[in-house]
């Protein structure tokens, strides 16, 4: 009963600042009851997940939601006894060696990975977190939840603005797209990585659209940089799949009398020679040998769990052939898996159902789609090739079905928004004039 009172004084107190602050009380087409509503909503979808991962699925030491959560007590409790050994882990200084990895580290369950590798470790950055947080929450975890589901709204709210100027009279859609997709509400409103994620993606792409309209503040450039460190320390493929997207922005902005799609090409083989040869730069990071790697640890932890959803796939070598043939199925199952595979219960029922409205969805969008000379190509391929590259990543890694519908929450708002930009709303209206609320006149 405590941490509810605190979570809800917490939840209280955001508000009344949210209510003060322009970033969120002065949203195009977004009134502040809406986004009071929607940080609200996203606190009880926070809070289902902590509900699933406490009667559900009841392995503690083993739900993302709880582990992290569990190991940040032992760094906190460095605070008390021996502040500065707190401080040096919180900020990652100094603390790497065998005073701290026999104190602290070893008595985690989560901090070392049961298989290392050169890519950044992710569970320390989720560790830290909930440890800071735990200055403010007192131990009590639906603190926890709601400060996860207010950076997640956030990172939201920023990647609204990013958009919502481009999207005359589809702001309606593209909030719903970006805030109210069942899996991205249920999965980025927690104590987990999601979260985090959707709150450095928004802002990442929020000032990456203002540096390229000339419209950043100093304050800004400050925020972009900090946004990319934090995604770089949480998921390194998220950020690795932004690049191309983001380069062929700037590209067609230094280069704006080159078409789009020659562009778009040189920035795609770019990419592939970039990766392929990404040893030579950074020597023992072999790509392909790592996300092969990532593969058959994946198959080998879901051998031994034996989920329902798993679905086995061909098994990758470290070579470009083999990634290229298995590219399809890749594409196959982070887009469309959920849909055929999704497994038993009541999830994998909700998982199929939410993909089958999403491709009905987005048949429909782009079935009344404006000519291509229309859109704004450079935006529409940058986000095509995040999506592509998202999906494979995932398609290639993960072969149970319950894990793709989470990891791919970061790409569904994207791969809406892209079909907002080719979407001609007029066109649909007048022939589905019943779908009028959801659009702006």
């Amino acid at each position: 009963m405590p941490g509810i009172l605190l979570a809800i004084g917490y939840t209280a107190l955001l508000l009344y600042f949210m209510r003060r602050l322009p970033f969120y009380a002065q949203v195009p087409q977004l009134p502040m009851r809406s986004v009071a509503l929607l940080l609200l909503l996203k606190v009880l979808a926070g809070t289902a997940l902590w509900a699933v991962y406490t009667w559900s699925y009841t392995d503690r030491v083993h739900a993302d939601v709880f582990k992290y959560f569990d190991d940040s007590a032992v760094m906190f409790s460095a605070l008390w006894e021996r502040p500065e050994d707190f401080l040096r882990m919180l900020f990652s200084v100094g603390n790497d060696n065998a005073w701290f990895d026999e104190r602290y580290y070893k008595v985690m369950n989560h901090w070392y990975r049961e298989y290392e590798s050169n890519l950044h470790n992710d569970a320390h950055t989720i560790i830290r977190f909930n440890a800071a947080l735990r200055l403010l929450s007192f131990g009590e975890f639906h603190v926890h939840t709601v400060f996860a589901a207010f950076l997640s709204l956030t990172g939201m709210v920023a990647l609204y603005r990013a958009f919502v100027g481009l999207l005359p009279g589809r702001e309606r859609l593209l909030a719903i797209v970006i805030f109210l997709l069942p899996s991205v509400l249920f999965w980025a409103s927690g104590v987990i990585k999601e979260s985090l994620l959707f709150f450095g993606l928004g802002l990442l792409l929020w000032k990456v659209l203002e540096l390229l309209n000339g419209t950043i503040r100093p304050w800004g450039l400050l925020l972009l940089a900090m946004s990319t460190v934090l995604l770089f320390h949480l998921k390194f493929y998220v950020i690795a799949s932004l690049l191309p997207g983001i380069g062929l922005l700037f590209l067609v902005r230094t280069l704006p009398r080159v078409p789009v799609p020659i562009l778009f090409a040189v920035v795609i083989g770019g990419t592939m020679l970039a990766g392929l040869n990404l040893q030579h730069v950074v020597p023992g990071f072999n790509i392909l040998e790592t996300i092969a790697v990532k593969q058959r640890d994946f198959i080998g932890l879901s051998e031994a769990m034996q989920p329902g959803s798993f679905v086995m796939p061909e098994r990758l070598e470290p070579t470009f052939l083999s990634f290229l043939q298995q590219g399809p199925h890749a594409l196959y199952i982070a887009l469309l898996g959920p849909l055929f595979h999704s497994g038993p219960g009541l999830f994998g029922l909700v998982a199929a159902a939410e993909n089958a409205v999403m491709l009905v969805a987005l048949l429909v969008l782009l079935r009344y789609r404006v000519a291509w000379a229309q859109v704004r190509q450079d935006l529409v391929l940058a986000l095509l090739a995040y999506i592509v590259l998202m999906s494979l990543v995932i398609g290639w890694t993960t072969p149970v079905m319950g894990a793709v519908v989470r990891y791919r929450t970061p790409l569904l708002p994207m791969l809406f928004i892209a079909a907002l930009l080719l979407m001609d709303h007029r066109k649909l209206l007048a022939r589905w004039p019943v779908l009028k609320p959801f659009f702006f006149a």
